[in-house]
């Protein structure tokens, strides 16, 4: 009489604050004592309140015998609390689960639409495959109900049992097939139905293509958006079975794209358009091109609404897809595109990114570039604690008017305007910019001396790694600043004309990293290594050979990977053929005394590499250091030039050690080219070299490598010179410093906004020194209007001082002028794009570069293609896929009366089909009759009938209709009389 009801329990949960817990426990101490009692109304009170408190985390499955005590009781209100109790905690394994059988089944055979609903609802949450099996043919006549909301759930649940029990298609699916076609079936049990088809229809899409008209129909006559979403989703998997589909989906598709005002249904036609393939159609009736035209401006329009980076995002994605087949139409939206790469969500900033790099061309290659160089440069850096940062969502601080909420937006996006960039995020920048300016070859590239800058831009931009992340990742992993280096000995390798600058932008690179201690580039950076490779290979370009040789010198002395110093070691010879090795100086007592005390400087800094824990530095340290020693041997033993005598440099110096160094040329190899190479018969790679190679290697452990110390010889031979070339911003750079707005503009800013000041200064002078004899060339407001040939004129007669009295005056006389004849102006030519020749990557079987084999790149994204695709109700369905509505039963078991029936119903097919056949077969023989094909036949039996008017003649006018027929079906004439012969004897007695 005074127990609480659920609103007492949520009235006085409330009233404890800071003491929940406790009247929490006194309530399901509460809940225990009245759902043990007889009474069923104070049983479904206290199972009500269970189900409140299960939600807030505490346990009722102890009360499962109670909740089927109450789903028993006839009282449709308590009936619908014990079945919220089931839903709420009832499990596969819960034990009174097999005791709930009978009153599910009973329920499903209610009179009552209320009741039935109950255990059609319930049966979701707690379906098995074995009460999957007891209840299905109860379950199947609901779906001619007359009500059509139990017909919309027994849909539903009949799905959910074939999650658990594929076996439930085999009976449900022609019964759900019927309810489809059904055109005055109501709505709501429609929008149920086509649900579930989408479901199954996207496992297995095949079996679904015979319902492509009635779904046709659905998409065009029904007014439900959410309908037409899942139909346009479900036609998207079945236009590549079926490529008839895009011609006949394209007029109600493009017509929802004009007309819809949701953005919902928008994007899915337009997504729908995408994935069934229709804009990449080689069909000309399909019209392509006017689609893609359509679906870009309404993703353009997407874009350009304010406040909503959902949409934003969606039209990137489809931006994205359609970039694959018409790039030039995603081009034209370039403006949008790159207003989105400034956007405060990193998330649309990465759909930008992956969209411009599908759209770059040639034209907008060096703009679209300098847009994310001015990114990078001008973007805060996000310190270490903040890695993972993400940007916090923008909250509208106004009133429920337009006008105040998009003010709102825009004082979000420009407090974001100058955002903390992670570094993951700038390292995608720096990789799409080379994936931009590498693709097809460097087809996109028109001015490499650009390109080099902005490489040497980017070795100084790149974000340096932490030491957890050294460490966390592989060691085959390529860093950010290794893949800048590689780019720049690629550029060298592959584009000859431009080998010098590449080499030299390396060798700036060394130095800079030695000279400069403001830098982030430390020896161990990822960058050195090909950058030393490009060094050494090319040392014959060198600027300041010496310069790199001391820098490479002095980082082999710091700890860096074994990889790395190998490639150091391997470039210092290199730069030392180079320097000591030209035949065309005189071998004086000066370069003598230089090139020995180079080689002892060398052998020096290689010496205490000899001793290295790893082997590959071991064997290169010792083998350059005494190829070294002989050399410095051979150049002391040699005597110099006096003014009587002429001698050369030892041999040794001059020809033998370049040519260590000199030969074939080495070129780029195709990814491929090692696949190409067969695997000799004789190796086993199993096989291991030595035996004891452990036990030879166990003591490099114990030794450890000292650094050297410091002595007056190093200090002497290590020192920076003053000589080299130093990275000092010149002071004319800071004569005419560009605004900020000028420096955040998109069309205004150039060159200056994206590079360092030491790398314009040089373009700078490299252009005015490569332009100072064209005509048309205009110089620098501080260089023109010097020296032209008039001021040279009035300087030279009058001096400093200009008298404008001794300006001669000359008359003009008008009247006997004669023209002159004009000559054809000429119209300006702009200059031609230079032809660069880049070499191809080598491979084994040509000289030019095969398609690069993807296969092990694509393994990965294969293996997350194949996990199966979890439900929400976290079920595993992907055994649905596998099941065909056509084919037998799990078991092998075959239905032969259904197998007799379809074979029955397939000869009748292919009598139906060979009937037509036949019929067309006659109808071309006569046209061929008639044209005089085969007449030796045929004439002879159209002349017969004129001869005579008796019965025996109308006989032969139907023999010769039955030899037209055989004829027509056989294709010897020797079959044809025996045919006839035997179809005579059949028609005189009918006659």
């Amino acid at each position: 009489m005074f127990e609480k009801s659920l609103y007492d329990l949520i009235r006085g949960l409330r009233n404890h604050k800071g003491n929940e817990k406790a009247y929490i426990q006194n309530s399901l101490k509460e809940c225990r004592a009245e759902i043990r009692g007889q009474d069923m109304d104070l049983k479904a009170t206290a199972l009500l309140k269970l189900v409140y408190l299960e939600m807030f985390g505490h346990d009722m499955s102890w009360a499962s015998f109670h909740v089927l005590e109450v789903m028993s009781s006839p009282k449709y209100l308590q009936k619908r609390v014990g079945y919220l109790g089931a839903v709420q905690s009832f499990r596969p394994d819960t034990e009174v689960l097999m005791l709930a059988t009978n009153l599910l089944k009973k329920d499903l055979t209610s009179t009552s639409p209320t009741t039935i609903a109950l255990p059609i609802i319930t049966l979701p949450h707690v379906i098995t495959p074995s009460l999957a099996l007891s209840v299905l043919s109860d379950l199947l006549p609901r779906l001619t109900h007359s009500h059509p909301a139990i017909r919309k759930k027994t849909i539903v649940t009949l799905y959910r049992l074939a999650l658990v029990y594929p076996e439930t298609l085999r009976p449900a699916w022609p019964k759900i097939k019927e309810r489809l076609m059904d055109e005055g079936e109501h709505p709501s049990v429609m929008a149920a139905i086509v649900n579930v088809v989408c479901e199954l229809g996207w496992r297995r899409p095949q079996d679904f293509l015979p319902l492509a008209p009635r779904l046709f129909e659905l998409l065009v006559e029904s007014g439900n958006n959410w309908m037409a979403i899942k139909l346009i989703k479900l036609f998207a998997t079945l236009t590549p079975l079926e490529p008839r589909l895009a011609r006949k989906l394209l007029p109600p598709l493009t017509n929802i794209i004009r007309m819809t005002p949701a953005m919902s249904l928008l994007y899915e036609c337009i997504n729908g358009i995408i994935q069934g393939g229709i804009l990449d159609s080689s069909d000309d009736s399909v019209g392509s091109d006017e689609v893609a035209t359509l679906c870009v401006s309404k993703l353009r329009g997407m874009i350009m609404l304010e406040g909503d980076p959902n949409l934003k995002y969606v039209a990137l994605l489809a931006f994205n897809k359609i970039v694959v087949t018409h790039p030039s139409l995603v081009a034209q939206q370039e403006d949008v595109i790159m207003n989105c790469i400034d956007s405060a969500d990193i998330s649309i900033r990465l759909r930008a990114l992956d969209l411009v790099v599908g759209m770059v061309s040639s034209d907008n290659l060096m703009s679209i570039v300098g847009r994310l160089m001015r990114q990078l440069r001008n973007a805060r850096s996000a310190p270490i604690e903040d890695s993972n940062f993400r940007p916090s969502p923008i909250e509208p601080a106004a009133d429920s008017d337009d006008e105040g909420l998009e003010r709102a937006l825009n004082a979000g996006e420009e407090e974001f305007k100058d955002i903390i960039l992670p570094d993951d995020y700038k390292i995608g920048v720096i990789d799409r910019i080379l994936e931009m300016c590498s693709g097809s070859n460097y087809a996109n590239v028109g001015d490499f001396d650009w390109y080099i800058d902005v490489l040497i831009q980017l070795v100084r931009s790149a974000p340096v790694p932490s030491a957890v992340d050294v460490k966390a990742k592989n060691s085959s992993t390529v860093s950010t600043s290794e893949k800048i280096g590689i780019e720049l000995r690629n550029v060298a390798v592959k584009v000859k004309a431009f080998r010098k600058q590449a080499t030299r932008a390396a060798e700036s690179i060394l130095i800079s990293t030695y000279i400069d201690t403001s830098t982030q580039l430390n020896s161990g950076s990822g960058a050195l290594k090909p950058i030393s490779w490009v060094v050494g290979e090319y040392a014959s370009v060198l600027a300041s050979p010496d310069g790199a040789l001391t820098a490479l010198l002095n980082i082999t002395k710091a700890s860096v990977p074994m990889e790395v110093l190998i490639v150091y070691l391997q470039a210092v010879p290199k730069i030392v053929a180079r320097m000591t090795g030209d035949e065309q100086v005189a071998w004086t007592s000066e370069r003598k005394t230089m090139i020995t005390l180079l080689f002892a400087r060398v052998i020096h800094a290689l010496e205490p590499l000899a001793m290295h824990p790893e082997l590959e530095v071991q064997e290169r340290a010792m083998e350059f250091s005494e190829l070294l020693k002989l050399a410095a041997e051979a150049a002391s033993g040699q005597a110099t030039s006096i003014e009587d005598e002429q001698q050369d440099a030892p041999l040794l110096l001059t020809q033998a050690i370049p040519s260590l160094f000199t030969g074939v040329e080495l070129n780029s190899v195709a990814a491929s080219a090692q696949r190409n190479v067969p695997m000799p018969s004789t190796l086993d790679l199993d096989k291991p070299i030595n035996n004891n190679l452990s036990t030879l290697l166990r003591g490099a452990d114990s030794l450890s490598l000292d650094e050297p110390e410091a002595d007056d010889f190093e200090d002497y031979y290590h020192k920076p010179q003053t000589s080299l070339p130093s990275i000092v911003e010149p002071a004319a750079n800071r004569l005419g410093v560009l605004s900020e707005d000028t420096m955040n503009s998109y069309q205004q800013g150039g060159e200056e906004s994206y590079l360092d000041p030491d790398i314009v200064s040089r373009r700078r002078a490299e252009r005015l020194e490569r332009n100072k004899d064209d005509p048309f060339y205009i110089l620098s407001s501080d260089i023109s209007g010097r020296s032209t040939p008039l001021h040279n004129i009035l300087q030279s007669n009058n001096g400093t001082d200009l008298d404008i009295d001794s300006i001669p005056i000359m008359q003009l006389e008008l009247g006997k002028t004669t023209t002159m004849p004009s000559s054809p102006r000429k119209s300006k030519i702009s200059n031609p794009r230079q032809r660069i020749q880049i070499a191809v990557d080598e491979t084994l079987n040509s000289g030019t570069s095969s398609p690069r084999d993807d296969s092990e790149n694509d393994a990965p994204q294969k293996q997350r293609s194949a996990k199966t695709k979890h439900s929400l109700l976290q079920v595993d369905s992907s055994h649905i896929g596998a099941f065909s509505l056509e084919e037998q039963d799990d078991d092998g078991v075959i239905d032969h009366d259904h197998q007799k029936k379809e074979e029955a119903e397939m000869a009748k097919a292919m009598k139906e089909v060979e009937k037509l056949r036949l019929e067309m077969q006659r109808a071309n023989e006569r046209i061929q009759a008639a044209q005089g094909v085969e007449g030796t036949v045929v004439k002879k039996k159209k002349a017969k009938p004129p001869e005579g008017e008796d019965s025996a003649t109308v006989v032969k006018k139907k023999k010769k209709k039955k030899v037209a027929a055989i004829v027509e079906g056989d294709g010897s004439l020797g079959k044809y009389d025996g045919v006839v012969k035997t179809k005579k004897k059949k028609n005189a007695p009918v006659e």
